[in-house]
């Protein structure tokens, strides 16, 4: 009898502890990461950056291991969606070091899924490593299939080579979904036939609103323009049934029926998503956002280089008793300051 207790007691002691999930003070539970590499980029969009930023010094930027041990500690709390971003996440040096660390989490190790947004100008030498590790879908940020407009939003003569990036997606097996900055005056009457494209590759598309981060020298006010108007324009060419398809983020999806394919609205200034919030954000410099629009940090880098990565996870807790209940976005009036100083890139979209 204390010989098969004994055996029950080594039982469970032999078992894995399992580590509390993260839940915020308003009783959200936090599956999905977003963290970003770097603040570099190889474009210039006008609505991200201004042309020649600041951008971290390198000494200050989490090593490739740093990221993974930060990436591993959200894993074992519960966070099941990874999403690596920039910046642009392709141009950081030996990326697929990470990306092939953290895929051993895939099947069975805690994480659903791994994937990544980016802008595919170096798409094209990457794509079939990404398969290979076990990414399924990517999202690239495109904005326009005009030339002259895209080296004018993104300050760059790189559509050819973001077009050749996506191709290569497609043609290793990715699945791609586009996202679209919807800007006044600048691409709105090509939406349609951007969206044709798309879906004619089988590929989503999302619009997304200009989000009012960081003094990019424009008045925001000039670039920004509200989907509420840009799906009504849409309605008018365009059969849009609600969908309840759901990827993880904040979009809200309708299924098109004259093209077959699923386009998506990312509305954080006509539509506040903020209630059912399940994302963080970490920047290449290891600060923990825990709303993109505001400025309420916790310095993980720190934690992690004073700590080891045993002390993450009480700065996790620590983090989660101050991620607030929404944004303060808002684009009103012309000259008003952005919702927070940092640029988009800094911190990962």
């Amino acid at each position: 009898m204390g010989s098969a207790g004994s055996a029950g007691q080594g039982g469970l002691a032999g078992r894995e502890k399992v580590a509390a999930p993260l839940i915020d003070r308003f009783g959200r539970r936090i599956t999905y990461l977003r963290l970003s590499v770097t603040d570099r980029c190889d474009l210039r969009c006008s609505y991200c950056m201004v042309e020649s930023p600041n951008f971290e010094p390198r000494a200050s930027l989490l090593t490739l291991e740093e990221l993974e041990q930060v990436a591993l500690a959200f894993i074992e709390r519960g966070v099941t969606k990874v999403r690596l971003t920039g910046g642009e996440p392709l141009v950081r040096r030996n990326l697929m070091r990470l990306v092939e660390g953290l895929s051993k989490k895939l099947d069975g190790g805690g994480l659903e899924e791994l994937t990544l947004t980016t802008n595919a100008t170096q798409l094209a030498q990457h794509a079939a490593a990404l398969k290979s590790f076990g990414v399924r879908r990517i999202n690239v940020s495109l904005d326009t299939l005009d030339p002259v407009r895209f080296a004018r939003i993104t300050r760059r003569n790189a559509l050819p080579m973001a077009l050749e990036g996506i191709d290569a997606a497609l043609g290793a097996g990715l699945d791609v979904k586009i996202n679209t900055v919807a800007l006044k005056d600048g691409n709105l009457d090509e939406i349609p036939a951007l969206m044709e494209w798309a879906h004619s590759k089988g590929m989503d598309l999302t619009l997304i609103e200009v989000m009012p981060l960081g003094d990019v020298g424009e008045d925001r006010i000039d670039q920004y323009a509200p989907l509420s108007d840009v799906r009504s324009a849409l309605e008018e060419r365009f059969t849009l049934a609600p969908e309840d398809f759901r990827t993880g983020g904040p979009a809200r999806y309708v299924r098109v029926k004259e093209t077959g394919g699923r386009l998506g609205f990312i509305t954080p200034l006509t539509n506040n998503f903020c209630e059912g919030c399940n994302r963080v954000r970490v920047t290449c410099t290891g600060q923990l956002y825990m709303c993109l629009g505001q400025e309420d940090q916790s310095d993980l880098r720190r934690v992690l280089r004073e700590g080891g990565p045993e002390a993450l996870g009480a700065a996790l807790d620590e983090a989660m008793t101050r991620k607030p209940k929404g944004h303060d976005f808002a684009i009103e009036r012309r000259g008003q300051a952005p919702a927070a100083p940092r640029f988009m890139s800094a911190t990962g979209g």
